[in-house]
């Protein structure tokens, strides 16, 4: 299981390097809210893309030190589609870390992604 205290926003010792992750991504897009009626907070999926392997970027050293990692496999109206790897993969915690970690993550870091899903 990951200690999701040390990957999600707060006090711990990513806890400030996160936040201002978040912050210039946010910036980088230009809102941090989604416009009704606006596919994954209008980005394009190339862009949205980057913005979720970017996001990932922040919670795999997290991941890793448990033997695991991610893998995107694809974005669609909102919804990402992961593959959970290595010890993740058989973990029986390993849902808890999709939903407490990884989905908090890409939720607050890009704008449009509603739900994440792992195969």
């Amino acid at each position: 299981m990951v200690d999701v205290s040390e990957i999600e926003f707060g006090d711990g010792p990513g806890g400030e390097r996160s936040r201002a992750e978040a912050s210039s991504v946010a910036e980088a897009v230009g809102t941090t809210e989604v416009e009704a009626g606006t596919p994954a907070g209008g980005l394009d999926n190339d862009a949205l893309r980057e913005r979720v392997e970017e996001a990932l970027d922040t919670i795999r050293p997290a991941i890793a030190m448990d033997g695991g990692n991610v893998e995107l496999l694809d974005i669609e109206d909102g919804v990402v589609t992961l593959r959970m790897m290595g010890a993740c993969g058989g973990c029986p915690m390993s849902t808890m870390t999709l939903k407490r970690g990884i989905e908090e993550r890409l939720r607050s870091m890009v704008p449009g992604i509603q739900r994440v899903d792992a195969i």
